[in-house]
């Protein structure tokens, strides 16, 4: 990590609150319910399953009607265990190299956006304090957030400011790009709600704006984490599609 000494005191003040990734670590995996809304666009419904060391990932899609096989019906599966993808459709396995590429993104964006607040100070982060600005009543204190891609081994690393409250230390919005969908800028919104689970602060509710031609920003999406459980003994294997 890089980062000026105002960023890295922010950072610190968070760790200090949410316990860094040694605290969710600590609880193995996770199991939790996930909808993936954008409301007239569609959605997606998964059983989320992932494994905190080594970032294996499993999910299980009713409802696909986003990103996973949208124009098919029928149950869904994903898994990505040690850097393969596999995903299956009604239990028939699925060799399509776009689709097994989604599949890619969406376990590891899936995982990152459980663990992001855990993740913040991760290899090839670079932070940059972009001063104060007042929003609804609270004097937040801006950083941003870029990547060195020597280290990512990323092509284009997703961008982000973030917006660290004052009296919670903790992140309650923040803009961001999405390169991997052609937005290279952080222009994109998302706003947080926290619940904190056996000691876990987990943003179980996001709200995602993105702005009109005029500029302003309107709700496009609701992502929401549920029935959340840790320490499942899962094992990388449970997660490998037979």
């Amino acid at each position: 990590m890089v980062a000026d000494e105002t960023s890295k005191k922010l950072l610190n003040a968070l760790v200090n609150v949410n316990g860094g990734y040694e605290k969710i670590a600590e609880k193995k995996d996770v199991e939790f319910k996930y909808v993936y809304d954008n409301f007239d666009k569609g959605k997606d419904v998964s059983l989320e399953r992932h494994i905190f060391d080594g970032e294996h990932s499993w999910g299980s899609y009713k409802i696909h009607q986003r990103n996973v096989l949208p124009k098919q019906e029928g149950l869904a599966v994903q898994s990505y265990v040690d850097s393969k993808p596999q995903l299956t459709l009604n239990g028939k396995q699925i060799k399509d190299e776009k689709a097994l590429g989604g599949t890619v993104f969406l376990r590891k964006v899936n995982f990152y956006w459980f663990t992001m607040m855990y993740k913040l100070q991760d290899p090839g982060t670079i932070y940059k304090y972009l001063g104060t600005e007042l929003v609804d009543g609270v004097n937040y204190k801006k950083a941003s957030l870029t990547y060195n891609s020597g280290i990512t081994k990323k092509e284009k690393n997703d961008e982000y400011i973030l917006y660290f409250n004052p009296d919670t230390h903790l992140i309650d919005f923040f803009y961001f790009s999405l390169p991997d969908w052609g937005i290279d800028k952080p222009i994109l919104k998302m706003t947080l709600e926290y619940e904190v689970i056996e000691g876990v602060h987990v943003s179980t509710v996001r709200k995602s704006y993105a702005p009109n031609k005029k500029g302003e920003y309107q709700l496009n999406g609701q992502y929401t984490f549920s029935d959340i459980k840790f320490n499942n003994g899962f094992k990388k294997e449970d997660f490998i599609i037979k």
